[in-house]
């Protein structure tokens, strides 16, 4: 199948207009200089094209959804000459270059210079992966960015020269409601037709305005300021919970340290998170629960307590709903969450107020977040 100007039309093109990949001979080169879906395909696919084509148009928003029972080569799927926004439902991706590493955990986005040199990726085993991906080349980076390359990221001037120092990625944020309704809206687009395609291209750029530009150079209005001690206690929160999964801090306790009162911070890590504080607290007590498991130093009761629960039924049911398999079969890497896991569609507080603390512990303080 050709386009209009004789050139076989790429698999990004093909994929975004629902027709049928031609069958290529032993030997010959596909219809653009990389083809992502083939390497997907190779790998057991789990790859759709929502818009554009990378060599094309220079920008391509792809959805993933897929698992692993091996680590899989993520840099295998980087464009040359590009940086790429991640927007990570679930699983962890980690990104190295060099000494460097960033971690895609669940619920997280961040960006990358996916073609530096020396940059490696993986995708790790025995989880269900969906992350949305917005990819730019340079000669797209160029016409848009070019007249601020003063204000940008040290990645995004990376793109416009590749002799910048500095790192390749970019700090990983918490993926906030914003950014998750933003990723539904590309994978279901308001409008249809010829109007698609301008209002994907108006979403890239307004990723590319929302992320590779400097925190610095914010206008620090009332309102941006508020919005930002808010992310800053979101943030505060999520590391003292992260620091204590057995022993959690009281929500009283929370907003002492934050300094706010409860109602105030429960409200705000709602509305940045898109999930309550329970829910979220259930969330990384599964996710650590599933590293110690991983590691075959501890059997599952151990696991249970040292994430806080003291009723293995409970944390039995806890850890099925989230990891998609009973605690005792997730090490042998057989986990199939359903889809949309508990990340999507079930974030249920129910089994997290049977979170109960271990032997010794204070009462209060593991039924903080309740």
């Amino acid at each position: 199948m050709s386009s209009a100007n004789g050139k076989m039309l790429c698999l990004g093109e093909l994929a975004c207009g629902g027709m049928t990949r031609p069958s290529l001979k032993p030997g010959q080169p596909p219809g653009c200089d990389y083809v992502e879906a083939a390497v997907w395909d190779a790998l057991g696919g789990g790859w759709q094209s929502l818009f554009g084509c990378f060599c094309e148009c220079g920008v391509s928003v792809e959805w993933h959804d897929f698992a692993c029972a091996e680590p899989r080569d993520w840099a295998r799927t980087f464009h040359p000459d590009s940086v790429e926004i991640c927007l990570n439902l679930s699983g962890h991706g980690r990104v190295t270059w060099g000494d460097q590493s960033a971690l895609f955990g669940p619920l997280t986005a961040g960006f990358y210079a996916a073609s530096a040199a020396g940059i490696s990726a993986w995708r790790l085993p025995g989880e269900r992966h969906q992350f949305l991906t917005i990819e730019y080349s340079r000669r797209f980076l160029e016409q848009h960015l070019k007249t601020s390359a003063g204000a940008l990221h040290p990645v995004g001037k990376w793109a416009l020269d590749p002799r910048q120092p500095g790192p390749r990625f970019s700090a990983i944020s918490r993926l906030s409601a914003g950014l998750r309704a933003n990723l539904e809206l590309l994978r279901h687009p308001p409008v249809t037709g010829p109007a698609q395609k301008l209002w994907y291209q108006g979403k890239a750029l307004e990723f590319l305005a929302g992320f590779l530009f400097s925190q610095a150079v914010e206008s620090q209005t009332p309102q941006s300021r508020q919005k930002q001690v808010a992310r800053e206690r979101v943030e505060q929160v999520i590391q003292l919970l992260s620091g204590n999964l057995a022993e959690p801090p009281a929500l009283e306790q929370l907003g002492r340290q934050v300094g706010c009162s409860p109602y105030h911070l429960s409200r705000s890590f709602s509305r940045e998170m898109g999930m309550t504080i329970p829910q979220y607290l259930r969330q990384i007590r599964m996710e650590r629960a599933a590293e110690l498991l991983k590691s075959a130093k501890f059997n599952v009761t151990e696991v249970a307590l040292e994430v806080g629960y003291s009723s293995l039924s409970h944390f039995s049911h806890a850890f099925c709903e989230t990891m998609g398999c009973c605690p005792g079969l997730y090490p042998l890497g057989v986990s199939q969450p359903r889809r949309g896991a508990a990340l999507l569609d079930s974030r249920s507080p129910k089994s997290e107020a049977s979170a109960k603390p271990r032997a010794g512990h204070s009462r209060n303080a593991s039924a903080s977040t309740q």
